[in-house]
């Protein structure tokens, strides 16, 4: 049985506090039907009430692996480094669980950095930043080869096939593709795999993802752009791509103090090259 204290961030039932922090629904009712959650001492009942600024005590037999960790927070927005198997948006993904709105997004398996509103205004000036492409994101992945990326941007045109959910590259313009663009840097190189930095200069679906595997250099884990062989060989079922940067160069007079602010959260598996 595993115990574990957890501070309660804003006021709430105990079941949404508990699926919320990442707990399955089977774990929160195992949990609470045998009241193993405490608070003062006192077991709670399944229906309590929990506030902001109270620890609660919960005794599982397996803890949750943890979808996110809060980077930054104020009254307008939250930052967060995202874990693998959470969507950025939807009641079950990050919006829902930390009551915000997305303004932009990263993919169910990658990893990093992200932003959310917590009100209206701090949306439409986020999102007009974004727009105006006055925020950088930079990504740190792992490929597979040895590419010589030497931090120039290189360009490319993407077709979205919606209903395969999926996305395919072209060196030249070809019918219904937008143009895309991103600078890749290799960082170091460690056998057959090597680290590359990128910094993301559009934003498109699968774009670092695709344009990469569409360079020969697929993303280790990556199961629809990459090679089943090489992850099966590497034994990752997820791609490592991680966003660990960003930086709000400009924005609207009142959100301004974002501007000072640089959000950096580096993945540990990004170590072994260090």
């Amino acid at each position: 049985m595993e115990k574990l204290q957890l501070k309660i961030q804003k006021n709430q039932k105990i079941r949404d506090f508990l699926l919320n922090y990442g707990f399955s629904s089977s774990q929160v009712n195992k949990i609470l039907k045998n009241k193993d959650v405490k608070l003062d001492g006192k077991r709670l009942e399944e229906d309590a009430e929990v506030c902001s600024g109270q620890t609660v005590v919960v005794f599982a037999q397996s803890l949750p692996q943890k979808k996110f960790d809060v980077l930054f927070e104020d009254e307008n927005v939250v930052v967060v480094n995202k874990s693998i198997g959470i969507e950025v948006e939807g009641k079950e993904g990050l919006e829902g669980k930390l009551n915000a709105i997305a303004v932009h997004r990263l993919d169910r398996n990658t990893t990093g950095v992200v932003i959310l509103a917590k009100n209206n205004e701090a949306e439409n000036a986020l999102k007009e930043a974004f727009k105006q492409k006055e925020v950088q994101k930079k990504y740190v992945c792992e490929v597979f080869g040895s590419p010589k990326f030497d931090g120039k941007a290189q360009n490319a045109y993407l077709v979205k096939d919606a209903k395969r959910s999926e996305v395919k590259i072209y060196q030249n313009f070809v019918q219904g593709a937008v143009k895309i663009s991103a600078a890749f840097k290799t960082v170091k190189q460690g056998g057959q795999t090597s680290l590359v930095e990128v910094d993301l200069l559009t934003g498109r679906t699968h774009q670092i993802r695709a344009q990469l595997a569409f360079l020969g250099y697929p993303i280790i884990g990556d199961g629809k752009y990459g090679k089943n062989e090489i992850n099966k060989k590497f034994k990752q079922k997820y791609q490592k791509l991680h966003c660990f940067y960003l930086k709000i160069k400009k924005i609207s007079p009142k959100f301004e103090y974002l501007t000072k602010q640089t959000f950096i959260c580096k993945p540990q598996w990004a170590e072994k090259y260090v």
